[in-house]
């Protein structure tokens, strides 16, 4: 797309989030627009949602549009430009003309039932835990773009050396591969300073210490300390404590001296106290991580990919896949590759082969097949939230099904593992198709990229057999595939259909989502809420069609509400 098009993108969105007056600030991750507001009730969600490049919306500390990796990265500088421009020319106050009411009762109040199951959702969230997991994912989510290109660098110049072609070039290549990791601490220290109010610079100071060859001449306990030992947990451990030194000493020194002495006293304490004991313990901690790791799908095998790869949903719909981040960043800066981020990324594979499934077997309800036929193309490269919060996860047991889809693909690359055949990914944030350009193992680069994509061919297929046969019951089916032929009234009547099924989905969802957690899978992009997915409406509105499913149905094109993000 051009810029113009991203431009055009961030100049719609914007009136309906508020304008300008209302935006506090503006970032974004991976797949995410993440919009600090002033006041949430101007957010025009309905027709934000119907945006066609809108993936979905999820809702959080901030207010999170998915865009899809690649767009996100450029509309975010168009609308922050934007979003600068109407404050220079004087934005008047935010716009609190919210949409006009639906003309049906029944969506008005099925509207107000998912808004208050949506509140409920996210107050069970803000749990102390849960926020702390997604500080530390604020810490590391910010250098995922370096770790991909790394990664990318690192595979290319992999495959130069088993060729044997440019070797001139590999030496290069190997420094521009392998210089970010070896000062991921720093960065992480930056970042984990900034992260919990601290200054930044302070935090990367301490860090760096973890990473100055010249520890090497340090004994601790009895053993000689090793640059960049504990690794990332050492540097988030030693920026923490830089904070509080810091908060500490702001509280105490004569503000004439703080400028001097605050500064010098964070680096000499928190520095001694990383050296002579946060590095080592870290140590230990990383590489229990590690062992830990390999022990699991060396004596796991099948099972421990099973679990990984059906559990993992359910984990983000907890907000707990966070956890995994530093343990990601731990193996690769270890081993050089994360063995868990395959394994993980089949529970993407089951959501592709559930959706093909309910594709197939829902062949009059037009506009599901278009939702999922809109979805398709994120889901297989790794995106999977339009499908899981569009398609599966309100019709209920489909989510299950796809779920075991990635079970099954899970556990056959743990099988593989187990015999010998390890795949690992050197970066962390792509899945599905997007992963194979960081695919790493310990056998030949082909021989690991024909492992991974036989996974992907098991995910697919376990997902999409276990929906076809399992995942819709007699009557649901019979409901979802109603004829959708009297859907071609007037203008007015379409409208206001197409209103209720997105009030109607909403409880559908607020369902599914509870059947799921009584199943012991409760959930959650990337964090604990789930997106209101809009490709359904902006199919619904192309094709001018109300959902064939009475309302309160589950499965009609969606707008969800739960918690979460499909990146391993």
């Amino acid at each position: 797309m051009s810029e113009d098009t991203y431009r055009a993108t961030a100049a719609a969105l914007l009136p309906l989030v508020g304008g300008a007056a209302n935006v506090a600030s503006v970032a974004h991750c991976m797949t995410r627009l993440r919009l600090g507001l002033r006041d949430r009730s101007l957010v025009r969600d309905d027709a934000l949602r119907a945006l066609p490049s809108i993936l979905g919306v999820v809702e959080d500390d901030t207010y999170q549009i998915v865009l899809g990796p690649g767009t996100v990265a450029r509309v975010t500088p168009a609308l922050e430009e934007l979003v600068e421009q109407a404050r220079t020319a004087g934005d008047p106050a935010p716009d609190r003309t919210g949409p006009a009411p639906a003309s049906a009762p029944d969506a008005e109040q099925l509207a107000a039932r998912g808004a208050a199951l949506k509140a409920r959702q996210k107050a069970r969230n803000a749990t102390p835990v849960k926020q702390f997991l997604r500080r530390i994912a604020n810490i590391f989510v910010p250098l995922i773009p370096a770790l991909i290109g790394c990664g990318i660098v690192a595979g290319f110049n992999g495959l130069l050396t088993n060729l044997g072609s440019l070797p001139s070039l590999v030496p290069a290549l190997t420094a521009i591969a392998s210089g970010f990791l070896s000062l991921i601490a720093v960065f992480v220290g930056i970042n984990t300073a900034k992260e919990f109010g601290g200054t930044p610079v302070l935090g990367g100071a301490v860090a760096a210490v973890t990473v100055f060859p010249g520890v090497a001449h340090l004994t601790v306990f009895g053993q000689r300390l090793s640059p960049g030992q504990g690794g990332v947990l050492g540097a988030l451990a030693a920026a923490l404590l830089a904070v509080q030194v810091e908060r500490g000493c702001r509280k105490v020194v004569p503000e004439a001296l703080d400028v001097l002495v605050t500064p010098a006293l964070t680096v000499l304490l928190t520095g001694l106290v990383t050296l002579f004991g946060l590095m080592y313990a870290a140590g230990e901690v990383s590489t229990a991580i590690g062992s830990c790791a390999t022990w699991l799908l060396a004596h796991g095998g099948a099972v421990a990919g099973f679990l990984l790869g059906g559990l993992f949903l359910p984990l983000v719909m907890l907000g707990l896949h966070q956890a995994l981040i530093p343990i990601h960043a731990t193996l690769i800066q270890q081993q050089g590759y994360t063995v868990l981020l395959p394994i993980l990324a089949m529970a993407g594979a089951g959501q592709v082969g559930a959706a093909f499934a309910l594709y197939l077997r829902l062949p009059r309800n037009r506009s599901l097949r278009r939702t999922i036929k809109s979805a398709l193309p994120a889901g297989l490269l790794g995106v999977g939230e339009p499908l899981i919060y569009g398609v599966s996860l309100p019709l209920g047991r489909p989510f299950i099904t796809a779920c075991l889809g990635g079970a099954f693909g899970g556990g056959f690359l743990g099988l593989l593992n187990q015999l010998g055949d390890t795949v690992g990914s050197t970066a962390i944030g792509p899945s599905g198709w997007a992963l194979f350009p960081l695919v790493k193992g310990d056998r030949g680069l082909s021989s690991t990229l024909l492992v991974y994509a036989l996974g992907l061919v098991v995910g697919y297929a376990a997902g999409f057999l276990a929906t076809y046969f399992f995942g819709l019951g007699r009557q649901q089916r019979a409901e979802l595939n109603a004829d959708p032929g009297a859907a071609e009234g007037t203008e007015e009547t379409e409208g206001t259909e197409v209103a209720a099924t997105a009030g109607a989905t909403t409880a559908g969802v607020a369902q599914a989502a509870g059947t799921a957690q009584a199943a012991g899978m409760p959930q959650a992009p990337d964090s604990a809420q789930a997106p209101d997915v809009g490709a359904a409406g902006a199919a619904a509105r192309a094709g001018g069609e109300p959902s064939p499913a009475p309302a309160g149905t589950p499965g009609t094109p969606v707008t969800a509400s739960g918690s979460a993000s499909s990146t391993p």
